[in-house]
């Protein structure tokens, strides 16, 4: 008798874990870069085909977890709901899987030396009432980004078989973070690029006018990095003027900064003036405490301020200015986003250089128009000095931007003016009869 060559039917079981993994994947297609969904369907999926009472999973931050995603009993510590990061306990599954682990399968993990031997590990069990457990690593090139982990509550291992069905699950987690990240690091590449050239934009649309090519700087370069506060001041060289701002906090904050300002000793800003690439305080507080002295970080505590970053303006090592960024939480700048504050301050840079070129372009073509129109009154009244005199002293005042003045002739004695501009007319009947200066009145 001839045996059939066809394989058997795949099981109830394995369909069930087929389905689940495709509807998983779907859930990844459908909202990319949105890990959330996709970590709730995982658990979902793993709590039923496991038969677990709850499924968790767990980001990695350096050494630091993190609970994202929890299905099923909500049995955990309170200490772990309350904050944003834990250290795992020793010995619990999350530090045997920091420790290069391939994966953690506890029959009864009350029945551990992890148990026995540390508090907040026996606390985590405890509260959970979980006796029998599965951990599996999300590991990117060796790299652990995560945690998935199922629990029973009853002394109950886990199948090899729901093992493999985890592992998969996990692998699929891993996909899921590093669509995420690409899609992230691409929207945030093209923000980035978008704001730059709007800055651009600004700078080509308003040659020599800087207030609009600040403004656009400081709401680009703060949307992007987060900052709550911040401004942009230039530097003359004694002072620092603010010349934009976002979000001032308080009316006593622009009171300390709103004219020109030299910062005293342990102020921030002195860092700028030392030359440092950037200055920047995680926490203002700590700060304050080393100097209690400085009026500028006790003011920025009581606005609210924890978190403060200061990005340079140079060109050719002259300090120029500076762009400010705050934050009323402490969360340090990353680098990516300070690197895009040194990008802005090198565009503010780039405009503040292109409008005292064109200043400086204009006013030599003003100075040149000017010298051309005296020379073409002299030109057609030779011999009439008036005209001549009275366009020299408009042509003057209108470039040095003076108010009122007068040009005078010296006779050997006395100074007598023959060209006024915006006098009273009794001071311009003593100057016209010499009363600008004689030699008897020095």
């Amino acid at each position: 008798m001839r045996l059939s060559s066809k394989s058997a039917p795949p099981s109830d079981e394995a369909l069930a874990q087929q389905a689940a993994t495709a509807e998983v994947l779907q859930v990844i297609n459908s909202s990319p870069g949105d890990l959330q969904p996709v970590f709730d369907a995982m658990l979902e999926k793993a709590m039923h085909l496991c038969e677990a009472r709850n499924a968790t999973l767990y980001a990695l931050k350096g050494e630091r977890a993190r609970l994202v995603a929890l299905r099923g009993a909500s049995d955990v510590p309170e200490w772990m709901r309350q904050q944003d990061a834990f250290d795992p306990p020793p010995g619990s599954s999350i530090d045997c899987l920091q420790q290069g682990e391939p994966f953690v399968h506890l029959s009864d993990a009350t029945d551990t030396e992890a148990y026995r031997a540390n508090s907040a590990y026996r606390d985590m069990i405890d509260t959970s009432g979980c006796r029998s457990s599965i951990a599996i690593p999300l590991r990117k090139e060796g790299a652990l980004l995560g945690v998935i982990a199922a629990y029973r509550q009853e002394v109950r291992p886990f199948t090899d078989k729901q093992i493999a069905l985890l592992q998969n699950f996990a692998a699929q987690a891993v996909i899921a973070m590093e669509n995420a990240r690409l899609l992230t690091e691409t929207r945030e590449a093209l923000e980035r690029q978008t704001a730059t050239a709007e800055v651009l934009g600004v700078i080509n649309s308003s040659p020599g006018d800087l207030a609009p090519v600040f403004d656009a700087i400081l709401d680009k370069a703060h949307n992007l990095c987060g900052a709550e506060h911040g401004s942009l001041f230039t530097y003359d060289g004694k002072a620092f003027w603010r010349v934009a701002t976002q979000n001032p906090p308080s009316a006593q904050f622009n009171e300390l900064v709103g004219g020109g300002f030299r910062p005293g000793p342990g102020n921030p800003f002195v860092g700028v003036l030392e030359g440092e690439r950037i200055v920047h305080i995680a926490d203002i507080r700590q700060g304050a405490a080393e100097r209690p002295d400085d009026p500028g970080l006790r003011i920025a505590i009581e606005v609210g301020l924890r978190t403060f970053l200061i990005v340079p303006l140079r060109k050719d090592n002259v300090l120029l200015g500076a762009i400010t960024a705050d934050r009323r939480e402490v969360r340090p700048f990353t680098e990516k986003q300070i690197a895009l504050l040194q990008n802005f301050a090198a565009q503010a840079v780039i405009a503040m250089e292109n409008a005292r070129l064109i200043n400086e372009t204009r006013e030599a073509l003003e100075q040149q128009t000017a010298t051309a129109e005296v020379l073409q009154v002299i030109n057609s009244s030779p011999g009439d000095l008036a005209p001549v005199f009275d366009a020299i002293l408009e042509k003057a005042h209108t470039l040095c931007d003076a108010t009122y003045g007068s040009l005078g002739l010296y006779d050997g004695e006395r100074f007598r003016a023959v060209a006024l501009n915006s006098v009273s007319e009794a001071f311009a009947e003593r100057l016209g009869e010499g009363g600008l200066c004689s030699r008897q009145s020095r």
